[in-house]
């Protein structure tokens, strides 16, 4: 057998070459182990930037990175699992009413989340923002409760052992402009959804100018490789192409996205993010082999029910009031007309410098800072009516959040194009 080598994989891959098995499977417990040192690991992932992985190349990659930790089983639960994995964008709170909905259908949802960084929101600050509620639970404590026909569903912070190759690299590449890679983006999100066990998985890949995607043709190409990996290692896979050019809903920031989940587990909610709870709920049930329509289940309350037990189960408390800003300020429309455009990366990065994300991971968070949006692309407004809320502890920070929104709000004249839709497209089975 030929010995292996850091080196000769990268030239390999910086010439153009496909790496074998052998290579991906060394490289990867190497730069675990440490073998293979941080630079090392850049050049490799620099190289694979510019030159690609193929398909099988991509899937064995995925599968070195689950095989350095540990990978789940909740294969002898009760009831199906099924989990669902956002992109990121803004005001993307999708996951709050989306998992005890489905739960209440008859599914068990594993949801292992994440947190903030930049413009788009994190779902366990978010849920952070609860008093109590706590992120990390014990894979024994997380089989009863998926397992409890009361809850059903867990939304968590994976832990240290699952895919932890994939939390060293995605370290690395974001300090070294490899973020923006296709096969690396793809393997990184599914050796974690692999390993976290569940059969069946919905990708909602967001499209737009709040997403990390901002054409559909990017946006087409990771979900397809993201579905042809689930497939690959036997989990039933779909992905949906979703619009983030405008935020979703009307708020964005941690308190003020819960607040505005709840009001959708109640029966209300803004009409978007209703739109894509359901339609979301709808393809897992679906994977999940479940013939329930998830707004019958919404309607009814049950949904309800399960997030009071998930949000107990977890520590927190449902009824408690939740953390609001010390100060704020209104944004309001300085002519009369119709607001054409209401961008979303702009919102993102105002909700940031008001405290409601982070720069680094490890920074602090607001729990109440963010930003309400009282109208949406499409509405008429006068001239001086409010636009948007800002909310913040640190004033200071309403200056560099109030130009962030007004070079992301454009009031004219109607363009007489038709609202965008949200689902841009579907790939998988």
């Amino acid at each position: 057998m030929t010995a292996l080598d850091a080196v000769s994989i990268i030239t390999t891959k910086r010439d153009g070459g496909e790496l074998s098995d052998a290579q991906i499977d060394w490289v990867v417990d190497g730069f675990t182990h440490g073998v293979v040192a941080d630079e090392q690991m850049s050049a490799l992932a620099m190289a694979i930037v510019w030159r690609g992985m193929t398909r099988r190349e991509t899937a064995r990659w995925t599968t070195a990175m689950i095989a350095s930790g540990r990978r789940m089983d909740f294969t002898d639960l009760p009831r199906p699992t099924v989990d669902k994995h956002s992109t990121g964008g803004v005001g993307d709170k999708i996951t709050l009413p989306l998992a005890p909905l489905v739960a209440a259908c008859g599914a068990a949802v594993p949801q292992l989340s994440g947190r903030g960084l930049g413009h788009t929101g994190g779902t366990l600050d978010k849920l952070e923002a609860i008093p109590g509620w706590q992120a990390d639970v014990p894979v024994p404590r997380m089989r009863e409760l998926l397992a409890d026909p009361a809850v059903g569903a867990v939304v968590c912070a994976a832990g240290a052992d699952l895919a932890p190759a994939d939390k060293r690299l995605y370290a690395l590449r974001d300090v070294t402009g490899t973020v923006e890679s296709i096969p690396l983006i793809a393997s990184s999100i599914m050796s974690k959804k692999i390993a976290e066990g569940t059969a069946a998985l919905v990708l909602d890949v967001k499209v737009g100018a709040g997403a990390f995607l901002k054409t559909l043709d990017g946006a087409r190409e990771l979900a397809t490789a993201m579905v042809e990996l689930g497939t690959d290692a036997g989990v039933r896979t779909v992905a949906l192409l979703t619009a983030m050019d405008t935020p979703l809903g009307r708020t964005a920031g941690n308190a003020l996205e819960v607040a505005e989940s709840v009001e959708v587990l109640a029966g209300g909610g803004p009409a978007d993010v209703v739109e894509l709870t359901i339609t979301l709920a709808r393809e897992m049930v679906t994977l999940a082999g479940i013939d329930v329509d998830p707004a019958d289940v919404l309607a009814d309350g049950r949904a309800m029910d399960h997030w009071r037990a998930m949000v107990r189960a977890q520590g927190g408390d449902p009824d408690a009031a939740l953390p609001t800003a010390k100060h704020t300020e209104v944004v309001r429309a300085d002519r009369a007309g119709v607001l054409t455009r209401l961008d979303a990366m702009g919102v993102g990065i105002a909700a940031w410098r008001l405290g409601a994300g982070r720069a680094r991971q490890g920074d602090p968070v607001q729990a109440g800072a963010g930003i309400e949006m009282h109208v949406k692309p499409g509405d008429f407004v006068s001239e001086g009516q409010p636009l948007l809320t800002l909310h913040t502890d640190t004033p200071d920070a309403f200056a560099g959040a109030a130009a962030a929104v007004d070079d992301a709000i454009t009031v004219g004249e109607p363009d007489g194009k038709p609202a965008a839709p949200l689902l841009l497209g579907r790939i998988g089975a």
